[in-house]
């Protein structure tokens, strides 16, 4: 038997293919190790105990006694926060105050029989909370006409009818509120509310008509839709981030991707816009002419942008900054790398400075970040300069790298801009009740109802985040605009309503 003859040059390749394939094991043993903990691996991006256990060991190695009674107290804090077993609030605390009150007494048979000889002595009150379901009942409009007994001459008189929200509609305010709040509050798709009318009430409205009802109502919504946009671009901080949901194109076989961009300022609101493309010419309606802070994600879309000849002046007005939270989601899906561990760990305690401003409101941000944020941050840059040519660029961990190091002066924004965020997660965390909505309906019915349904959501969701009840606001909207003018529409958008009605209370 012939045995083969190695040469030199065969051998060096073998042994270059050997490590390509090495390098491609490790490649693939690292995917497959960040897909188990996508799948059975903690969801939430908050520090795990072995991470908060290296940083107490930090500390001690430290010995500064003062900022590990902080830091523990902190910790304490932070874990009661997260504890879903809080000490449960008293009923006074958990039932507003101001709720109508129904009052039942019982008395004993004897007392009723004979009251005269008894004397009430003192009472035993029991408290429920009860509730009224779902009633549905006609309202009857009658407006008479009148004529002048002495004077035939003179035309009847009658009072002019009273202006619809949709007119020629049997739809009222309230049914249109409830149709609204189940939707977009509930998550309750038009066709389960159809099924639910009918099925508990006995009256018949199909999706089709209430769609149309949600269309129209939109339509009116618009012009406190726009004042909204005008609050946000005031404000000069705009935080941006878009989220795909799915609608029917008649002119297509199958359901294609569209997408609600959403702008949030911490103060003022939200405002969805929808598109369905993720184009970056979709943030034109926004952003043209705009001039201030801008926070996004990494999505290439907002630097391109930006970097249009057509947009010199906005770039040179716009401060665009990036996102920690984004970064550091990068490092948590390298599995098993120390440097990685550490890094998530040095991010922890930008975090913590964040905290420790949160919960000293005076505190100068900008000057605070200075002193305490920025020895982090420069630690950070000399562990990822110095690893970024120890790492191959297509593992998680290279990737994470040149991700961070790409955008290292969009990360530093923070630090001098007291009113930026540390992260783009307010705007995030305004997208969550949308992802919950098209879990239950899936998609939007055709291209145009996705701007109705952004208009909508986008009232709803600047209430919460102001702290709103959306069904008081949207009751008095919903009354007001059939005799709204457009120049009264600025004063109706939800932050303008809280605050002329804390002046009215006061």
């Amino acid at each position: 038997m012939c045995g083969m003859v190695y040469t030199r040059e065969n051998f060096n390749q073998l042994l270059a293919e050997n490590a390509s394939l090495k390098s491609e094991v490790n490649l693939l043993q690292e995917k497959v190790q960040c897909l188990m903990k996508k799948l059975f691996g903690r969801s939430s991006e908050k520090l795990s105990p072995d991470q908060l256990e290296l940083e107490l060991e930090e500390l001690r190695e430290l010995q500064e006694a003062l900022e590990l009674a902080e830091t523990k107290a902190e910790l304490a804090e932070e874990e009661q926060k997260e504890s879903k077993r809080g000490k449960r609030k008293g009923l006074d605390a958990r039932i507003p105050k101001d709720l109508p009150t129904e009052t039942i007494i019982i008395d004993p048979d004897e007392v009723l029989a004979h009251p005269e000889l008894y004397k009430k002595i003192a009472e035993v009150r029991t408290e429920k909370l009860d509730v009224t379901p779902t009633r549905f009942f006609r309202t009857v409009i009658i407006r008479n006409k009148y004529k002048k007994r002495d004077d035939r001459s003179i035309a009847p008189l009658i009072a002019p009818a009273p202006k619809q929200l949709i007119e020629n509609s049997y739809a009222s305010t309230g049914l249109v509120l409830h149709i609204i709040l189940s939707k977009y509050c509930d998550h309750l798709p038009l066709y389960r509310q159809e099924q639910i009318f009918k099925q508990r009430f006995g009256v018949e409205i199909s999706r089709k008509t209430m769609g149309g009802w949600m269309y129209l109502v939109a339509q009116w919504l618009s012009l406190i839709y726009e004042a909204l946009r005008n609050e946000i671009r005031a404000s000069g901080y705009i935080q941006a981030d878009e989220t795909f949901i799915k609608y029917q194109d008649p002119k297509k076989d199958y359901c294609p991707n569209g997408y609600l961009w959403a702008y949030h300022s911490p103060g003022k609101g939200v405002l969805f816009e929808w598109y369905a493309s993720r184009a970056a010419t979709c943030l034109d309606s926004m952003l043209v002419d705009y001039a201030g802070l801008l926070q996004t994600d990494g999505y290439a879309g907002y630097t391109s942008w930006l970097n249009k000849k057509s947009h010199a002046k906005e770039k040179a007005a716009i401060i665009h900054a990036a996102c920690w939270a984004h970064a550091r989601r990068k490092f948590r899906e390298v599995p098993g790398n120390p440097t990685a561990e550490d890094i998530v760990k040095r991010i922890a305690k930008l975090y913590r400075v964040e905290r420790k401003l949160r919960n000293n409101p005076d505190l100068d941000p900008a000057a605070y970040r200075r002193e305490h944020a920025t020895p982090v941050m420069e630690g950070i840059k000399t562990i990822l300069e110095t690893e970024r040519f120890r790492q191959l660029p297509q593992s998680n961990f290279g990737k994470a790298i040149n991700y961070t190091l790409e955008r290292w002066d969009a990360l530093n924004f923070y630090l001098e801009h007291g009113r930026l965020e540390i992260d783009n997660n307010l705007v995030e965390n305004a997208i969550r009740p949308t992802a919950i909505g098209k879990k239950n309906f899936l998609f939007f019915g055709s291209p145009d109802s996705g701007q109705t349904s952004a208009v909508i959501y986008s009232l709803i969701e600047t209430c919460r985040k102001l702290d709103i009840n959306p069904a008081v606001y949207l009751r008095e909207v919903l009354t007001a605009l059939p005799t709204m003018n457009q120049s009264e529409a600025a004063s109706w958008t939800p932050a303008r309503w809280k605050s002329n009605r804390e002046t009215t209370c006061e």
